[in-house]
């Protein structure tokens, strides 16, 4: 009989939710539900590049929101020139990120703990406080686009087609980074979060994988950010503040480091409470604090790395012998 474990099953249930929300955004005339949901997919991105490094690598980056915001800006500043291309908007991000990202891994990964963290975080700040100073592309306000990218096939400027492209992203993210950590590279960068420097003796270098992981994680955050910016039609530097990578790092450890879906059931649950809590009181924040300091300490793994991996079995199966009497 083909059974699967409650984290597969909850996997697949919040992945066929989130595939049916336009459906019913549009049965109950909510537009609002697509752009809701659409920030759920985008930062569930943005999570997942994160969680690359935090839960399989052990490295916090503070300063993860720097990648988040070059992407959007590689968006807007084409759009302010009249570039609508699409492909040009999201070759400019990824080429950005991850020059960024070998530049500054590069130097970050020469150090550990609380001096990584603070490296990201400056590196963050310095982009930050560089946009805010771009008075061209709209400085601290910020700039609108006019338009979404254009993919020939498809344009980036209405709901319904940034939010399956947005869903499209995420899938291809889940399925590739679900190789890339049981591959070899996967096995090894795992290895490095274990005890790096029995690593190092077994003879893997070490600073090559993981600033390998830190530029991939940076370039798919740069996606993430060419979907934000297409979604909010609009780019600010509040995208690069030190208050989004904060955000981030509790999507993921709200919905589980180390595990493939928990990023994305981490933002799913972040944006939901946030607007859910905002109904209810203008001081929303500190019933959210409250309300996440419980579940990481109830649940250290998240809420989905709480959820069991192999499948359930009745205690009678369990007991139960197997005909050829070898043990189950």
């Amino acid at each position: 009989m083909l059974r699967f474990s409650p984290r597969a099953l909850a996997a697949g249930s919040l992945l066929l939710v989130l595939a049916l929300v336009p459906l019913y955004a549009q049965w109950q005339g909510e537009p609002f539900l697509l752009a809701l949901f659409g920030r759920v997919l985008v930062y569930g991105i943005a999570a997942l590049a994160l969680n690359l490094l935090l839960g399989y690598g052990g490295m916090v980056s503070f300063g993860h929101a720097l990648y988040l915001g070059l992407g959007a800006y590689a968006v807007g500043v084409l759009s302010h020139h009249g570039i609508e291309n699409g492909w040009l908007h999201l070759a400019a991000a990824l080429g950005a990120c991850a020059l960024v990202g070998l530049v500054s891994g590069y130097v970050a990964l020469r150090t550990s703990g609380i001096a990584f963290i603070m490296i990201t975080l400056a590196f963050a700040q310095m982009f930050y406080f560089l946009a805010t100073g771009l008075e061209g592309y709209g400085g601290d306000d910020g700039m609108s686009l006019f338009a979404g990218s254009d993919f020939s096939l498809f344009r980036l400027d209405t709901p319904l087609a940034l939010y399956y492209a947005a869903f499209g992203v995420l899938l291809l993210a889940l399925a590739a980074l679900h190789r890339l950590i049981h591959a070899p590279f996967g096995m090894a960068l795992r290895g490095c979060q274990a005890n790096e420097r029995r690593m190092r003796a077994l003879g893997y270098a070490t600073l090559r994988y993981r600033l390998a992981a830190y530029v991939l994680s940076a370039m798919l955050c740069g996606v993430a950010g060419v979907l934000l910016a297409n979604l909010t039609l609009y780019v600010s530097p509040s995208y690069l503040a030190w208050t989004t990578s904060g955000e981030l790092i509790v999507m993921v450890a709200l919905g589980g480091m180390g595990t493939l879906f928990g990023p994305v059931a981490g933002a799913l649950a972040f944006l939901l409470l946030e607007e859910g809590l905002k109904l209810l009181t203008d001081h929303w924040m500190l019933p959210m604090g409250l309300l996440i300091v419980g579940v990481v300490l109830l649940s250290r793994r998240g809420l989905y790395g709480a959820l069991p991996e192999t499948p359930w079995r009745p205690a009678a199966a369990r007991a139960l012998p197997c005909p050829t009497g070898e043990p189950r």
